[in-house]
């Protein structure tokens, strides 16, 4: 296996900084990670959570063009402008469609790829490919809006839908969910430059419920590698669980 270095910068008792990029699912925003952000930054890490077009504080640019591809650009795009380098690159659910094809396009400039609880795509595959009967399950709740169809609709309890079952936190998500365009979900990956991409290690950070549902020989490997970490909450472990979430991640980084 091929591991690159995270940047040498130290702190006191001997830490290294690593810097992370943390990609949100379906529906969701560089919102969802705030809990995580901060504890990661407690730890003296580097933390970026961008927004995908389209969702978000970002909902107002929502556009027939927004899809797989954009959402690809968009992390590309922070990579190259903030000229990240050995980033630990982090995608939740439909994330994973989208770390993997930006690794593809910027491979020099992610050391490890995370797949949180996340899709595992390979070439020419859509997340329906992936995750078809439960991706396929919301389409029907669905609406087209302005000729864009839209799915995973903001409700006042759609936080169920994840996982989530705590009052307070239902609120603060409904507040900040948006539909998202369904053509992201149906449109293949395309890959470009897989040996450098699969040369990255990669690892993932799951949940329990959801390991039956995997790859059994990638979960297999990964756990026998050191490289899978199950934790016993809902879909977005990201707000259930953030401690143990982000104590997964700083091992991520110390492997």
């Amino acid at each position: 296996m091929r591991y690159w270095h995270l940047d040498t910068i130290a702190y006191p008792g001997g830490c290294v900084m690593a810097t992370y990029v943390l990609v949100h699912g379906g529906g969701h925003g560089g919102w969802c990670y705030q809990r995580v952000a901060r504890l990661l930054r407690a730890s003296g890490h580097e933390v970026y959570a961008p927004t995908l077009t389209g969702l978000g504080e970002r909902s107002h640019l929502l556009n027939g063009d927004v899809d797989l591809h954009r959402h690809i650009e968009d992390v590309v795009a922070v990579l190259q402008y903030e000229d990240l380098k050995d980033v630990i690159l982090v995608g939740h659910s439909y994330g994973g469609m989208v770390i993997t094809g930006a690794a593809d396009r910027a491979a020099d400039r992610v050391g490890r790829l995370v797949y949180l609880d996340a899709a595992t795509p390979r070439n020419g595959q859509s997340l329906v490919d992936v995750a078809g009967p439960i991706i396929e399950a919301v389409r029907p709740m669905g609406e087209t809006v302005d000729g864009i169809e839209l799915v995973l609709l903001p409700a006042p309890d759609a936080g169920l839908l994840y996982g989530v079952t705590e009052p307070a936190d239902l609120a603060w998500m409904a507040e900040r969910l948006a539909g998202h365009p369904w053509q992201c979900f149906s449109q293949p990956l395309d890959l470009t430059n897989e040996t450098a991409l699969w040369a990255i290690p990669q690892y993932h950070v799951i949940c329990t419920s959801t390991l039956a549902t995997r790859d059994r020989s990638l979960m297999e490997r990964a756990r026998t590698e050191g490289r899978l970490w199950d934790i016993d909450t809902g879909h977005d472990l990201m707000i259930t669980e953030p401690q143990l979430t982000a104590d997964a991640l700083l091992e991520v980084a110390d492997a």
